[in-house]
C-alpha cells in the first residue's frame, strides 16, 4: 500500500465534472482510492476550504472528500519548511505553496498527484510524480 499525496487542483478536478482534469483525477484518485492511503497537505485543506469559503467550492461535498478518502491532513512543521526552501532554491519560479505542497510529499508519500507539469523538472525527488492531462469537455 503506498502513501499517495493529493494536490488541491487533482481534488479540484475530481470534485467537479466540467474541469479539464476532471476524467484525469477522476481516474487517478479512485484508483488509488481502492489501493493505497490517501493524504494532503495542510496547505491543500486551506486552499480548498477557501474557495469553498469564497463561493467556488460546495463546503459540504469538499469537506466530505476529506472526511471520506483521505486519512490524513500532513502538517507543515519546520521540516516541511526546510526541503521547501530547498526545493524553491532549485527552482526559483516554484511558488511558496507549491514548494510546500512538493515538500510533504517529498518527505510523506510514495506518489504525489497534480497537475503543474513544471513540477517535472524538480530533481531528487523521494516521491513518484503522477501528473494529471487535461481533455476537453464538450467540444
Amino acid at each position: 500500500m503506498a502513501v499517495v499525496l493529493i494536490d488541491s487542483v487533482a481534488i479540484v478536478a475530481y470534485l467537479d465534472a466540467t474541469n479539464v482534469f476532471h476524467a484525469a483525477a477522476d481516474e487517478a484518485i479512485t484508483t488509488a482510492a481502492a489501493d493505497d492511503r490517501l493524504i494532503t497537505s495542510a496547505v491543500n485543506y486551506a486552499e480548498l476550504l477557501t474557495g469553498a469559503k469564497l463561493g467556488h467550492h460546495d463546503e459540504k461535498i469538499v469537506r466530505g472528500f476529506f472526511s471520506e478518502l483521505v486519512s490524513e491532513i500532513a502538517p507543515v512543521g519546520p521540516e516541511v519548511a526546510e526541503r521547501a526552501a530547498e526545493l524553491r532554491g532549485a527552482m526559483k519560479g516554484l511558488r511558496l505553496p507549491d514548494a510546500l505542497v512538493v515538500a510533504t510529499a517529498d518527505l510523506w508519500a510514495d506518489v504525489l498527484i497534480g497537475a503543474d507539469d513544471r513540477w517535472a523538472k524538480l530533481k531528487g525527488l523521494s516521491c513518484e510524480l503522477r501528473l494529471l492531462t487535461a481533455t476537453s469537455i464538450g467540444h
